[in-house]
């Protein structure tokens, strides 16, 4: 019985820990530096919209953009850290569960699980390039291109890798109707909002959320499309996924457009930072 006792307690414990002001302060640090990111590749993709084609409009182009800087070293492991905050945040979701109705339930939790993985993925690669590694796992594209090479050799890896496409098609779409629905008013603190900010948090929510939705619905496509042509070169990161935008019909302007909408999602992004519920 005292075993028992004890492991209630133990579980309350890191559950009052996983939601307290460590937690709060992991999580906040970790919207900051997402916002960063994201910030930086809408600035780098408007720059190749208005014919600077030298920049890598990427997370590898941000963190090389940074380390220019005065003080970029600082301020990649700064990034870096954050994101390892998000990361443990996320994870506690997992484990715990989130704040707001239905916290609890076991998709919320394995969504949480999935982003908590997707952000140790993000600050490992961040941590990696401030320790001077240089290459930060190297470009979105090279990246994209080795994994599908490498999958496409297994068995019934063509249908892997076209599965893992619909899967990021659908997560672009659920992201752009996530947006559309302005989701997030659920996990902000809206009565710390004054009318304008909350005017700029749903433009920012709305039209970052549906440039990100975008991109990751035309990376998927991509993938799709080079499993069934069993081509790796066909598929696409970040980076040559928003140069394609640049080729269209619309010519550079549907680049802008979604350069501009992830500029936005980078602001969102410190607005959660700011008022998001923890």
């Amino acid at each position: 019985m005292n075993t028992r006792v004890m492991a209630r307690t133990g579980r309350r414990e890191a559950e009052r820990a996983a939601k307290g002001s460590v937690a709060e302060g992991a999580a906040r640090a970790g919207f900051t530096a997402r916002g960063v990111i994201y910030f930086l590749v809408g600035v780098l993709a408007l720059q190749i919209a208005f014919g600077d084609k030298g920049h890598q409009a990427d997370r590898h182009g941000a963190l090389a953009e940074i380390a220019q800087k005065p003080f970029g070293a600082a301020m990649l492991w700064a990034l870096g850290i954050g994101l390892v905050g998000m990361a443990l945040w996320r994870l506690s979701e997992a484990l715990f569960g989130s704040t707001g109705p239905n916290g609890r339930k076991a998709r919320k939790r394995l969504l949480s699980l999935v982003r908590a993985v997707f952000y140790a993925f993000v600050a490992y690669s961040v941590l990696a390039f401030a320790a001077g590694s240089g290459s930060g796992g190297g470009s979105s594209d090279k990246q994209s291109k080795d994994v599908t090479a490498e999958v496409l050799k297994w068995p019934a890896g063509q249908w892997l890798v076209a599965l893992a496409g619909i899967g990021i098609v659908v997560a672009g779409v659920w992201i752009a109707v996530q947006a559309l629905r302005r989701s997030f008013h659920d996990k902000l603190k809206f009565g710390a909002l004054s009318p304008r900010k909350r005017r700029l948090v749903d433009v920012t929510g709305v039209g970052g959320g549906l440039a990100r939705g975008v991109v990751f619905a035309a990376a998927g496509a991509f993938a799709v499309r080079a499993a069934i042509d069993y081509e790796p070169d066909k598929a696409k990161g970040l980076d040559d996924t928003l140069r394609t935008f640049a080729a269209t019909p619309l010519g550079p302007w549907l680049l802008v457009c979604v350069a501009i909408g992830l500029v936005m999602f980078g602001l969102f992004s410190f607005a959660m930072a700011r008022w998001r519920r923890v």
